[in-house]
């Protein structure tokens, strides 16, 4: 009640507001009492004291009292919102200051008047406590605050003169004021809450019948025995678009049949309508597809027959409403379930659907049927450099190329992402699947004009038959996922079939994945180390560590086997962070001046903990930050260039250096050579062993990629070098240093100490 605690239970915001609203209302009664008061203090104090004095408190009198008017302001519409507790403590600031005004009269001037005056002060006040009470009924805390502060100063004053009956007077009359206070104060609050509820119960009413009444939503229909429509409603006529007058006395099925009324060609939901009319049965949310004003509309109806009080039947009478959004909203979800938004093809479950029943047709006629998964090359390369919208268009396009590739026998959809595939029903020329993936992979090959850009992607093709490849939708899904696996493995833009022995292959890449993750805690990887030397004096400048997997299950596992497929299964991540700190390890052992160089894969480097590894690798070792060189190749930058950039740039400001390797290989070297500054670029063992050949074009890029390595302050590696030639070759067109088996294969960590142990070690023959 007096505002000092809130129950857990009710908007008790709100009901403060409530209370606090009385303060506008009364407002100028309170003033003008107020007014009055301090009129009759200066009216009994002018003759018995010095009238600066009573200036000086008048003055102070109508400061308070301006202040706590200003300040209730914000309660004008208090009773439309919810009241924050610093509003409640301002007002209590207010009153608190207007109660010590009003003690001053008796506290402060009485012991310099007579006891005839002080009756009048006590009188003032007193009806000052009586009108907070009355006046503000809401408030109960601020009568409190008065009443105490003013009642309880007069009569600790009455005491203190000896007047004890004064003082008893004055204690029983503050403590009716009190409790006159607060009993109104209930009571003032019960009205509101009711009020309020009633207010919020007359809204809701008001809402449902507007609603009702505006909703032009349902209605009332009634016919007679010969089903024509009799007491038209207003709002039937509106649903019908025409006048009451029009349609009373017409066949209700002609009114809703249009012109099926007159070829006879009734809907199927109407036919039956007319039916249950002509058998005279109760019928409930039937939904009739209707012509209104020759627009097509969704009704549902329910009606029941008129029984008359002699037992004859009088017609029907029912409601019906227009369901029209409903009903096109639900075809829009059986739409959206059924096909693909972006494309328009069907998707997966309509897929599966219909492979199921071409199964199903193929084991009832002995033929077969047949699946092809459809997976783009490159278009994830499209979907990261140009963006998701680009990559939108593009899948779009080669919907539209895939849909004019189909016959009646076949159907094409979309699987997900930059997945299709094509189910054909009837496929007992397997040669026709075949010509069929032929013509797909031939079909979105060719180029696509979209935003300005022309793109260029391949499709890769798995097929399996039925129900020879399986005899369910699962498993003829999984095999031609399977055969597709094997294209792309393949390099793509391909079409295989699904083959038993691919069986074979998944299993044991099944089980290689199964000892990778096993292999970091079995200690089962070693690093071997490949020298790269300077390209005059033959010195070893550094090693590249080379990741080498012996398996418990499987033996030696060769790095093109497992790289790939811990890069699939994110394994190469905590592996990659092995080969960080194995080789940070090992570099400890050599030179000063040689470096180790380790190679980063896309997944490692896009990974959030990348930069803190690299910190890790360093600190536990105590490897100086510029011996440690990062190998990336141009791939990482297709998946996320501005994450891969930012990457490199926090381990370049540690002083790490970064090496392109395979340059010349990717698609926008010369982008990438502008945004970062690498250390060293590494020309690829193709054009090395190009230009050993006298290929022009190789001679012609690796001169070119020595002078803008020059230009910018960058070294160059040339990759690959087995023979004499080769590195004769390399010298001449510049490169500063070469790697290959000419001076030596990747060799163990013990090895590559003991180059730095035979101090006259220069290139072996032998090695090579």
């Amino acid at each position: 009640m007096l505002g000092f605690t809130e129950p857990a239970e009710g908007d008790w915001a709100h009901l403060r507001g409530l209370q606090y609203s009385c303060l506008a209302r009364a407002k100028a009664v309170r003033m003008a009492t107020q007014v009055a008061a301090i009129i009759a203090a200066i009216a009994v104090l002018l003759r018995h004291l010095p009238p600066l004095a009573i200036a000086g408190w008048a003055g102070c009198a109508f400061i308070v009292l301006w202040w706590g008017m200003r300040n209730e302001r914000q309660f004008a519409d208090a009773e439309r919102r919810r009241l924050a507790r610093a509003e409640i403590r301002s007002h209590a600031v207010t009153v608190i200051a207007r109660a010590v005004i009003w003690a001053i009269p008796v506290c402060a001037f009485g012991p310099f008047v007579d006891q005839q005056v002080q009756v009048k002060l006590w009188t003032v006040v007193a009806m000052l406590m009586t009108a907070c009470a009355v006046l503000v009924p809401g408030v109960p805390l601020g009568t409190l605050i008065f009443t105490s502060i003013v009642g309880g100063s007069t009569i600790a004053y009455f005491i203190v003169l000896g007047t004890y009956d004064m003082a008893l007077v004055g204690l029983a009359f503050v403590g009716v004021v009190i409790a006159g206070a607060v009993e109104s104060a209930r009571q003032y609050l019960s009205t509101k809450v009711a009020e309020a509820g009633m207010h919020e119960r007359d809204e809701v009413v008001s809402m449902l019948l507007r609603e009702f009444e505006e909703g032009e939503a349902d209605w009332l229909w009634q016919i007679d025995t010969a089903r024509r429509v009799r007491a038209v409603s207003p709002r039937f006529a509106f649903a019908l678009g025409r006048d009451a007058s029009e349609i009373e006395g017409v066949p209700f099925i002609q009114l809703i049949a249009g012109s099926a009324w007159d070829s006879g060609q009734f809907p199927p939901s109407l036919h039956d309508l007319a039916e249950r009319l002509k058998r005279r049965e109760s019928f409930s949310n039937v939904l009739v597809r209707v012509s209104i004003d020759g627009h097509p509309r969704w009704w549902e109806l329910s009606g029941t027959p008129k029984i008359s009080d002699n037992g004859q039947f009088d017609g029907f009478r029912g409601v019906g409403s227009d369901v029209t959004e409903a009903r096109e909203n639900s075809d829009k979800i059986a739409w959206l379930a059924r096909y693909d938004t972006l494309t328009g093809l069907p998707n997966r479950l309509m897929l599966t659907e219909a492979l199921g029943e071409a199964l199903v047709y193929a084991e009832q006629w002995r033929t077969r049927c047949a699946f092809l998964m459809i997976d783009l090359d490159r278009f994830k390369a499209v979907n990261d450099t140009l963006g998701h919208l680009v990559g939108d268009q593009l899948l779009a396009r080669v919907s539209e190329r895939l849909k004019s590739q189909m016959t009646d026998s076949e159907l094409c959809g979309r699987l997900g992402g930059d997945e299709f595939a094509i189910v054909i029903r009837d496929a007992s020329d397997l040669e026709h699947v075949n010509r069929v993936a032929q013509r797909v992979i031939h079909s979105l090959s060719q180029p696509y004009h979209v935003d300005h850009h022309t793109l260029y992607v391949g499709a890769s093709v798995g097929s399996a038959i039925g129900p020879r490849d399986g005899q369910t939708v699962e498993t003829l899904m999984r095999n031609a996922d399977l055969a597709l696996y094997r294209s792309k493995d393949g390099g793509g833009n391909a079409h295989y079939t699904y083959e038993p022995a691919l069986h074979a292959h998944a299993e044991e890449r099944r089980q290689l994945e199964f000892s990778l993750r096993a292999a970091l805690q079995r200690e089962e990887f070693t690093l071997n180390y490949q020298p790269v030397v300077d390209a005059h004096s033959e010195g070893v400048l550094s090693f590249e560590a080379l990741l080498r997997w012996n398996s418990k299950e499987h033996g030696f596992v060769s790095p093109a086997k497992f790289i790939p497929l811990a890069e699939d299964t994110r394994l190469i991540v905590p592996i990659g962070e092995w080969v960080l700190k194995e080789a940070c390890r090992e570099a400890m052992n050599w030179p000063e001046h040689v470096r180790v160089a380790v190679n980063v894969s896309g997944e490692q480097l896009l990974d959030h903990n990348f930069a803190p590894s690299v910190v890790a690798a360093l600190t536990q070792s105590g490897l100086s930050a510029s011996r440690l060189e990062l190998e990336v190749t141009e791939s990482i930058f297709l998946r996320d260039a501005t994450l891969a950039r930012s990457a490199l740039e926090q381990v370049m400001a540690l002083g790490c250096k970064i090496a392109l390797d395979d340059f010349g290989t990717g698609y926008s070297s010369l982008g990438y050579l502008r945004k970062l500054r690498f250390s060293t670029i590494k020309v690829d063992r193709s054009f090395v062993q190009g230009a050993a050949t006298g290929n022009a074009e190789s001679l012609a890029i690796i001169r070119a990629v020595v002078a803008m390595a020059d230009s910018l302050d960058m070294s160059t590696t040339a990759e690959g070098a087995e023979t004499e030639k080769e590195v004769e070759m390399i010298r001449q067109l510049g490169c500063r240093k070469i790697q290959g088996y000419y001076f030596g294969r990747p060799m163990s960590a013990r090895d590559a100490l003991g180059l730095f142990r035979n101090r006259s070690f220069v290139h072996d023959q032998s090695a090579a």
